[in-house]
């Protein structure tokens, strides 16, 4: 597989911290999107566990240039082309398929597939990724798991997501293999449902700090 291909760059945005988001309501997504640009966050994680998913990536897509939305969830091959074309910059996986590589492939499109495993690292590396998900990181052994992969895989990096908070991330970012981490901590489903966007830009400004602090 070629490195050249799109789809093993690492997204382009800067926060080490990428809050999972399970949108309910496509109208939520905007201001979420500045909510959290206000906090210090500039990237965005939208799942597709709800139908909300894509018309909420392309409401960011189109009213919120200057973030970074990205579709997370995506575990089929036929997926890939419709989160592009919703407008996400990225796409995530809480696995690797060779159809879903294959996929991002094939639409160009940078993708951060989810690994559990030492042998799905290097599988992943064989495709060319060098940044990959371990999903779900606490269950595959968190800060230990991270630890000892550095070894063997030290040129490989992680985003755990999974079992991660504000309480712990900063554990994880110190680690040289850690780029990110990934949480719905930021985006509480019940803040989210009643609107109150400026505990959004609070929860994204305390997560920012602690990456300053790590």
């Amino acid at each position: 597989m070629s490195s050249h291909n799109p789809a093993v760059t690492r997204p382009a945005f800067s926060s080490r911290v990428v809050p999972v988001i399970v949108i309910t309501h496509p109208n939520q997504a905007v201001p979420m999107a500045h909510a959290l640009l206000e906090g210090g966050v500039d990237v965005m994680e939208i799942t597709l566990r709800h139908a909300a998913g894509l018309p909420a990536i392309e409401q960011v897509a189109k009213h919120v240039p200057q973030m970074h939305v990205g579709a997370g969830t995506v575990t089929r091959a036929e997926e890939m082309a419709r989160v592009q074309a919703a407008g996400a910059s990225f796409a995530l996986s809480p696995g690797m398929t060779d159809a879903l590589v294959q996929a991002a492939m094939d639409c160009q499109l940078p993708f951060v597939p989810g690994v559990m495993t030492p042998g799905e690292v290097m599988a992943a590396r064989d495709y060319g990724f060098n940044l990959v998900k371990l999903f779900p990181a606490a269950q595959a052994g968190g800060l230990a798991m991270l630890k000892a992969l550095s070894g063997p895989l030290g040129d490989m990096h992680f985003c755990p997501t999974g079992g991660v908070s504000l309480a712990n991330m900063g554990e994880f970012l110190k680690l040289p293999n850690v780029a990110m981490v990934g949480g719905s901590w930021l985006t509480p489903i019940d803040v989210v449902e009643r609107g109150d966007w400026s505990e959004i830009t609070r929860l994204a400004r305390e997560a920012t700090d602690a990456v300053r602090a790590s």
